[in-house]
């Protein structure tokens, strides 16, 4: 097996990350935000039908460039807000569910998305009276958990997305350190006057607060703020040292992975806020800083996409509900993004140029990977398939990749703007949102309950009240000293008799003065006698049975020691088993990781052997139309040529026949010539003498092409002797010719034919 794994010399890959398993699951929660129109005569190309559905209507003259092929469609929501739906109920269907998630230990996303100028931040941040969801979320979260908070410092963020605890002294010791010596920027106090842009956002009436919030718990909350500009994240909470000479830019962050797999910021500024006011104020301080600019349809357009992240820590009491529990463990930490993402826009309609261009092509291409990898993720649910989803294309969509795989729910505000030139990119809008909503996330599981008994911080804060209430009716605290309590009890002793001395020799007023002093001082020397014997008493008997119970739990904690180190050897036992057990699984995964590259390559090469195949195929295919082509060609030319011949030799034959004809005729006038006495001889005609297949023999002449005589052919077809014939009995030229020099040759066979040349026919 070492082998094996060594061979191919590469680093194993990491498990991937292991999410609770959790068969249920819940679909993006999409929600429809509609802005009111910027002017009354203006043409709205938007109507709310019901309270989950709108109905788009193409503006005017937009038929006529769509060649009349548009109709009306409509998108249905999770819930559609109308014109005249309010911040506040917004926020109650929306935001605060993710919040009561929060509190109670799981994560949540929510982002706004829409064109630009849709409203996207307003719907996030709000305005003086009206605020949005951000600062809402922050008011019920410290309605919720304000008398539960931890002090300053007590819970402590590492460099590692974790989170540690300390107690109160390290807690105070760190403050000081923080606030003397390091330059660690002090967060706005509560107490301090608001900035007047962001006073006032929520009406004391408007507040909202969690239910079934654990008491035996406390809290800390942080926040951070940071931007994704072109592809870049910026931490809007870093304290830059100003130089008005030569400003430094500020340094990109990048995404890491903590041992959890969950992404985080890097070197991310977590600010430990104490109220809703020092965390929205800790917020427009970073706000403040993102990065907007002025174009032809938004006067502040956000060129950026903002995440304020509020993350939740929270540690059980200790068994006396006194202290917070200092187990790093049993630290739970929540948190819920809060995402402004930037609009998607056309250069030609905002007028950007130069840097503006680039802002825009950046945020339409990150907006595009978030539609491509929600439309991988509903294809992989839908379809079974398991493509990869690229979340590494762009740090929005790899930032918040372990929402989308379980780890919280999603919800995302669709802001729309209903008048008509934004009708194009606000059907692209609804299309993105109404694909949004197939695409499931996993429920998250409830975080473990701590077992400890519930109501630990209600009976400890019980206690103290009434060990209060008997201390004070016991006259003083309960650590006081034996002379006060004896000055206390001195008040019941005999009063003094009257001391006044009238006359310098009065002997009865010192006398009994004197005498009463005596009797007081042995009163109260009996007193502190009896309170001597009665605590020694008391604490003989507190010593017996101290010493008693400490005998008890010592008989216990022998026990316990035998169970602890059968529990410890069953612990090595178990150890032992569990290093073999994970020896054997590294093994495996290292087996199989190679009979995975194994076949990753048998699969490619399977694969290029495919392509190969396809491409003989595809060449095949194209030789095989090539050569019919030329086969069809080669057929029609020769078709031409045969045509072509056949033609010629057509013309060529009756040309011959032609000739024949004209012969005939002239040896029709030759052998008429011979039978009329007193005519001079014809021309002499010379032939060759040719054997026949019958045996004979037949005279072909020279001078005409191809004449033969077939006499026996001629006698059976029962030709008349002596040159007698029927009109119409012959139609061969070459029986004619044969005829005619036969009839002439039988009735005279003088000199003058053999002088012509003519040969008589021989038989056998």
């Amino acid at each position: 097996y070492i082998y094996l794994f060594f061979r191919k010399g590469k680093t194993p890959r990491r498990p991937p990350p292991k999410y609770a398993p959790s068969s249920q699951k819940d679909p993006v929660g999409v929600y429809c935000r509609v802005r009111p129109l910027g002017l009354e005569d203006e043409e709205c190309c938007i109507e709310v039908i019901s309270s989950t559905t709108i109905q788009l209507h193409a503006p005017e003259g937009f038929k006529t460039n769509r060649n009349g092929e548009y109709k009306e469609t409509q998108y249905s929501f999770k819930k559609v807000f109308g014109v005249s739906i309010s911040q506040v109920e917004l926020f109650e269907h929306v935001a605060k569910p993710l919040v009561d998630d929060l509190i109670h230990g799981k994560n949540g996303l929510l982002f706004t998305y829409g064109v630009t100028g849709s409203g996207k931040t307003f719907t996030m941040t709000g305005s003086p009276g009206q605020g949005g969801l951000l600062p809402r979320s922050l008011n019920m979260i410290f309605n919720s958990i304000g008398p539960y908070q931890a002090k300053r410092y007590v819970f402590k963020t590492d460099d590692k997305n974790g989170m540690e605890v300390q107690n109160e002294i390290d807690a105070l010791l760190e403050r000081q350190r923080r606030e003397n010596n390091l330059p660690v920027p002090k967060t706005t106090s509560s107490r301090q006057k608001l900035d007047p842009e962001i006073a006032d956002m929520i009406k004391p009436e408007e507040a909202y607060k969690a239910d079934g919030v654990d008491e035996d718990s406390s809290y800390s909350i942080f926040v951070s703020y940071i931007e994704i500009y072109n592809n870049y994240i910026y931490d809007l909470l870093e304290e830059n040292q100003e130089d008005a000479i030569k400003p430094k830019p500020p340094q990109s962050r990048i995404l890491r992975e903590d041992q959890n797999h969950n992404m985080y910021v890097a070197g991310c500024m977590e600010v430990e806020v104490k109220s809703a006011e020092e965390a929205f104020q800790v917020f427009w301080r970073g706000q403040k800083k993102r990065k907007v600019a002025n174009t032809r349809l938004n006067r502040e357009s956000s060129r950026s996409h903002s995440v304020f992240i509020i993350k939740l820590a929270q540690a059980p009491l200790d068994a006396d509900g006194d202290n917070i529990l200092q187990d790093k463990n049993q630290v739970s930490v929540s948190q819920l993004c809060l995402v402004d993402l930037a609009g998607s826009e056309r250069t030609g309609r905002t007028g950007a140029e130069g840097t503006r261009i680039r802002e825009a092509g950046n945020i339409n291409q990150s907006l595009l990977n978030l539609r491509t990898c929600i439309e991988i993720l509903r294809e992989n649910q839908m379809c079974g398939t398991n493509r990869m989803v690229p979340y590494r294309d762009s740090k929005v969509t790899h930032l918040f990749k372990n929402y989308f795989d379980g780890e919280g729910k999603v919800k995302m505000v669709v802001c729309v703007n209903p008048k008509a030139d934004d009708y194009d990119e606000t059907l692209l809008v609804m299309r993105f949102a109404e694909m949004t909503q197939e695409v499931e996330v996993a429920r998250p599981v409830d975080r473990p309950i701590c077992g400890f008994t519930p109501g630990r911080r209600h009976r400890n804060q019980a206690f103290k009240e009434e060990l209060s209430r008997k201390l004070e009716e016991r006259g003083g605290p309960i650590d006081r000293d034996v002379p006060s309590v004896i000055n206390h009890l001195a008040h019941s002793l005999p009063p003094l008799p009257s001391s006044e001395l009238t006359d310098p020799n009065d002997d009865i007023t010192l006398p009994r003065l004197i005498e009463a002093l005596q009797n007081r001082h042995r009163i109260r020397q009996m007193i502190i006698e009896e309170y001597n014997k009665s605590m020694l008493q008391e604490l003989d008997g507190n010593l017996i049975s101290k010493d008693n119970f400490i005998h008890e739990q010592n008989g216990r904690l022998a026990e316990r020691e035998k169970i602890i180190q059968s529990n410890r050897a069953e612990m090595d036992r178990l150890e032992k088993k569990t290093k073999m057990q994970e020896h054997k699984i590294d093994i495996l995964q290292k087996t199989t990781k190679i009979y995975e590259g194994d076949k990753r390559s048998l699969q490619q090469e399977l694969e290029t052997r495919d392509q190969r195949l396809q491409r003989e195929q595809t060449d095949k295919r194209r030789m095989e139309q090539r050569m019919h082509g030329v086969v069809s060609d080669t057929q029609h030319k020769w078709e031409k040529e045969c045509e072509r011949r056949v033609n010629a030799k057509q013309l060529e034959m009756q040309n011959k026949l032609w000739v024949k004809d004209e012969k005939l005729k002239q040896l029709k006038a030759i052998v008429s010539e011979s039978k009329t006495p007193g005519r001079p001889d014809p021309p002499s005609l010379s032939g060759d003498v040719m054997k026949t297949r019958g045996g004979g023999q037949a005279v072909q002449f020279t001078d005409i092409e191809t004449l033969r005589q077939d006499r026996k052919r001629k006698s059976s077809e029962g030709a008349p002797a002596n040159g007698e014939r029927k009109d119409g009995a012959w139609t061969d030229v070459e029986t004619r010719c044969s005829v005619a020099m036969e009839m002439r040759a039988g009735s005279n066979m003088g000199p003058g034919l053999e002088h012509h040349g003519i040969t008589k026919r021989r038989k056998p």
